[in-house]
């Protein structure tokens, strides 16, 4: 019975991701791809579109209880204390058990505090301080479910299709991200905001149910207890590649002073739009991750990764500036999107050198640094971004932030040339 079910979600999951669209001659690799790896991508979907409804429905629920962009900031100080001191432990903990394990786990919390909201709400009882307490429990679970979750997927496929892999997923995880916040307008709209916490518990108990039937294609390396020493080594692989640190820290420092993301609630004011407004806002820069990732898939994969990371991320600078100043609806939808579209590149290039740049015995440790820069850029991002405009504007926030980026770019493109030069090879290490 667990083997149909197995291929029935298979062939349901193929179809969606492979067949739907025509089959383009540049995405080779496809038919080796195992169904196991497809299963993974429906479980990362119904995961990626859970946390996404739940992050649009809390910046809307604190900026409706509260209206105070302070307020908007402190959310991400919320997710980002717990990812600081957790995360590293987390990937030793996915390089010292089972990876699949350590993720089902994780779903637990998830699943009782998105019940404990839901509950709470239509108690009429749930105020800031609450959202505040489950932000805080959900960064301390995720801690332990991404650096399992990014660490495992090189395992799922052969690593001579892995890069092509890397591009399949980041078209669910944009879907997923594009779906998320636009389906949390949707219900805040029409059912209220107990709708869409109720449907976040259902999405996290399909990504748990999901888990259940994924297998690795081959075995991982020699597991180690967890220790003080194994995350040291974690973090002096990540200092001596110089790509790899690049990577990160231009991603991260690049979203801590562009990211717009917690002043939407406040834009969806400026721009005299209502909570489907919202949504749409807040689901374009996802639609525009999602339209980047599409493109991807179809044409070659992308070699000269330094170069092409170095013009997203002056992309995305840019194009930030421009939502800032806006005030037009359709111009902010577009811009917002096109920011979606140069993070997107960024996402892909990022993943695929850390993952092609690190042995498999350590991936579960370096990818918990790469989750530590990017909890650090979104919510940090966000911290900065609520108290700047607190203190100025919500205009000069966001279009100082898009400067800022530009700024990061020119450095970075002087400080690390190995990274200007950086060419993506063809396989992952071990």
């Amino acid at each position: 019975m667990r083997c149909q079910l197995e291929d029935a979600a298979a062939h349901l999951i193929r179809s969606a991701l492979v067949n739907a669209p025509p089959a383009p001659a540049a995405a080779p690799g496809a038919s080796l791809i195992p169904t196991s790896f497809w299963i993974y991508l429906a479980s990362r979907f119904c995961a990626a579109t859970g946390m996404t409804l739940l992050r649009a429905s809390v910046f809307w629920h604190v900026w409706e209880l509260t209206h105070s962009e302070v307020q908007l900031g402190l959310i991400g100080l919320f997710q980002f204390v717990p990812a600081l001191s957790l995360t590293l432990v987390g990937g030793a903990v996915a390089d010292a058990y089972d990876r699949r394990r350590v993720m089902r786990l994780a779903q637990l919390p998830l699943i009782v505090t998105g019940g404990l909201l839901c509950a709470a709400t239509y108690a009429g009882a749930l105020g800031a301080p609450l959202l505040y307490g489950v932000v805080f429990a959900n960064a301390a679970a995720f801690a332990f479910d991404s650096p399992a979750r990014q660490a495992m997927v090189p395992s799922l496929v052969a690593l001579e299709v892995f890069p092509r892999a890397v591009t399949y997923s980041s078209v669910a995880t944009a879907l997923a991200f594009a779906t998320g916040p636009a389906l949390a307008g949707i219900l805040i709209a029409s059912l209220g905001i107990g709708s869409a916490y109720a449907a976040y518990v259902g999405l996290v108990a399909l990504n748990l149910f999901g888990l259940g039937f994924v297998r690795a294609v081959r075995e991982s390396s020699e597991r180690r207890a967890p220790s003080w020493q194994a995350v040291r080594e974690g973090l002096g692989f990540v200092r001596r590649s110089p790509v790899v640190l690049g990577c990160m820290a231009l991603d991260m420092f690049a979203v801590i002073v562009g990211g717009a993301m917690a002043l939407l609630p406040v834009y969806k004011d400026l721009l005299a739009v209502g909570d489907v407004g919202y949504g749409m806002l807040a689901a374009a820069f996802e639609v525009g991750a999602l339209s980047m990732a599409a493109l991807l898939v179809i044409r070659r994969p992308i070699h000269r990764a330094g170069a092409a990371l170095l013009a997203a991320v002056s992309l995305y600078g840019v194009a930030t500036v421009v939502f800032g100043v806006s005030r037009w609806f359709p111009v902010s939808l577009a811009a917002y999107m096109v920011v979606g579209m140069a993070d997107q590149v960024s996402v892909v290039i990022r993943q695929t050198a850390v993952q092609l740049s690190t042995p498999d015995a350590l991936r579960g440790r370096v990818s918990a640094v790469n989750m530590i820069f990017i909890a650090a850029s979104n919510q940090l991002g966000a911290a900065r971004s609520g108290f700047l405009a607190a203190a100025t504007s919500p205009t000069f926030a966001v279009v100082s932030g898009g400067v800022g980026c530009l700024v990061i770019v020119a450095f970075t493109a002087w400080w690390l040339p190995e990274l200007r030069r950086y060419r993506i090879g063809s396989a992952p290490s071990g």
